[in-house]
């Protein structure tokens, strides 16, 4: 016990230890010296995971609240000091890696003062400022229960319920916001993550995420502190999660097969494996799971349900905020070391004060001991994990980990657009060869033939500049060009008007 222990420590003060010195770097050094961000590629894993994802996780929050204040679903109450103190904490982590992801953190004020309704960023940074406030209001119940201040107590648990509703007012705008970020990028962002209905996905992933990490919380509590875990009312958020689940999936496919970008799931790269790896985890693997009344029931069985969700939306973010958005970019994008240990060391702190907290303030109240002094795992099977995890769900987790291996391998071997192009042309097999000199069918007024050479304009930019909003990837020996207005600004004529790009007609038309 002693030796885990002490390797416990040790990892936690090598953690700690990097992450000053790396946030030391950012401060003083600047973005440059500490992270491998570039003007191709400005947003990392401060953006992907500090801020979209602690903002996600933090989501059971107002899901919670919202159910028992507002809807009065009493049988959650037990869990909702929980969550709220989780969402405290995961916005209070979201806005200190946004602090280190921001060229000038100490103008991170500006937004409050320096009005621009306009902008998604705008809404964003008030959204969460108020909302940080109503949760720290929230959260000073319990401080003043634990100091004793009777009447600040009841003044803030008075206040609940105009709190609640403020704060799923801005929860359901700022994280159907962050979704609305990424509309701003339809000719960047891969098919397979760009979607009108980003926004919509954000939002009910974050509710989906909430859910899960609910239980996932009260699971790892449970481990931690010895308390009975409250499996009747976890199995009853679980049925709510499958109905997050599943409607989240249904619109996913709808979404899918309405652009048709189904056929990339069949396209070799690193996008394929990220997108399968996180549909199997969520909605699929956690769906599934939780429509099982035994598994329901189980602490494994939920608690697998409940980390399959968070890691499968995790995932999902990811995929947005870096996957989706390197072959675009035109490089190459890794997270290096400093930036790495600046999230783990948000994560250790974020843990550490969840941990204080509960040892310190009334955050379960009606908890009780699962094994009493005495007692053993044989006593009392119900406190241990004593069923042994499903085969499919073991097939699952290696399914999920064979294809991250796959996407890191074919990243690894990926060559960014314009390294790319020069080596079509010098025609090594390694590499995807372009389709060749397209030639179209001549309108009655037009001068001859059309012909469209793939090579002269992969080498203007990348693939998805034009396939990923104008123009659809469709099977070879056909084209989109047949019936369509070409010379139309939303296709052809966005470049050449004769002003982006000239217009000489023999550039592209055969003229005899």
């Amino acid at each position: 016990m002693k030796r885990r222990l002490s390797i416990g420590w040790l990892f936690l003060v090598t953690v700690l230890a990097a992450g000053l010195y790396s946030m030391a770097v950012r401060v003083f050094k600047g973005l440059g010296a500490s992270t491998h961000l570039s003007d191709q590629f400005p947003w990392g894993l401060w953006v992907g995971f500090d801020v979209l994802c602690g903002v996600a996780l933090a989501a059971g929050a107002f899901t919670l609240s919202g159910a028992v204040y507002i809807l009065h679903l009493d049988r959650y109450k037990p869990l909702v000091r929980a969550a709220i103190m989780t969402g405290f904490i995961g916005y209070l982590a979201a806005i200190v890696g946004l602090l280190f992801d921001l060229g000038h953190p100490y103008r991170i004020w500006h937004p409050l003062i320096m009005w621009n309704p306009h902008s998604v960023m705008f809404e964003i940074s008030w959204c969460v400022t108020l909302y940080t406030t109503v949760l720290a209001v929230e959260f000073s119940a319990f401080v003043f229960e634990r100091l004793r201040m009777t009447f600040a107590a009841r003044a803030a648990l008075a206040i609940t319920v105009p709190l609640v509703i403020l704060g799923i007012i801005l929860s359901t705008l700022h994280q159907s916001s962050l979704g609305s970020l990424f509309l701003i990028v339809p000719s960047k962002l891969h098919p397979l993550w760009y979607s009108p209905w980003l926004p919509i996905f954000f939002f009910a992933s974050a509710l989906a995420i909430g859910c899960g990490m609910v239980i996932v919380e009260s699971f790892l509590s449970s481990k931690a502190f010895n308390m009975e875990l409250e499996v009747d009312i976890l199995s009853s958020l679980g049925r709510v999660l499958v109905v997050v689940l599943g409607v989240y999936g249904l619109a996913r496919v709808i979404d899918l097969t309405d652009r048709g970008v189904w056929y990339l799931v069949a396209v070799p790269g690193f996008e394929r494996c990220m997108f399968l790896a996180e549909i199997l985890l969520a909605p699929i693997g956690a769906m599934v799971l939780m429509m099982m009344p035994n598994a329901r029931k189980n602490r494994l069985g939920l608690f697998m349900g409940g980390l399959m969700t968070v890691a499968g939306f995790i995932l999902n973010r990811f995929n947005v905020s870096m996957t989706g958005l390197v072959r675009a970019s035109g490089t190459k994008y890794v997270p290096s070391w400093m930036e790495i240990s600046v999230t783990l060391t948000l994560v250790v702190v974020a843990v550490a004060l969840f941990a204080v907290a509960a040892r310190t303030l009334r955050i379960f109240p009606d908890a009780k001991p699962c094994l009493e002094e005495g007692q053993t795992c044989k006593d009392k099977p119900s406190c241990c994990l004593v069923t042994p995890a499903k085969l499919w769900i073991l097939a699952i987790w290696v399914a999920v980990g064979m294809l991250i291996v796959n996407a890191v391998r074919d990243f690894a071997a990926y060559q960014p657009a314009a390294v790319q192009h020069e080596a079509v042309q010098r025609g090594p097999a390694s590499y995807p060869v372009l389709p060749k000199t397209l030639t179209f069918t001549p309108s009655a007024d037009s001068p001859g033939p059309v012909s469209f050479s793939h090579e002269t304009h992969h080498a203007l930019g990348a693939c998805a500049d034009c396939h990923a909003g104008r123009f659809s990837i469709l099977p070879r020996g056909t084209h989109s060009g047949a019936g369509r207005d070409m010379h139309a600004p939303e296709r052809c004529g966005m470049c050449h008007d004769g002003k982006a790009v000239s217009n000489e007609c023999t550039a592209c038309h055969a003229v005899p």
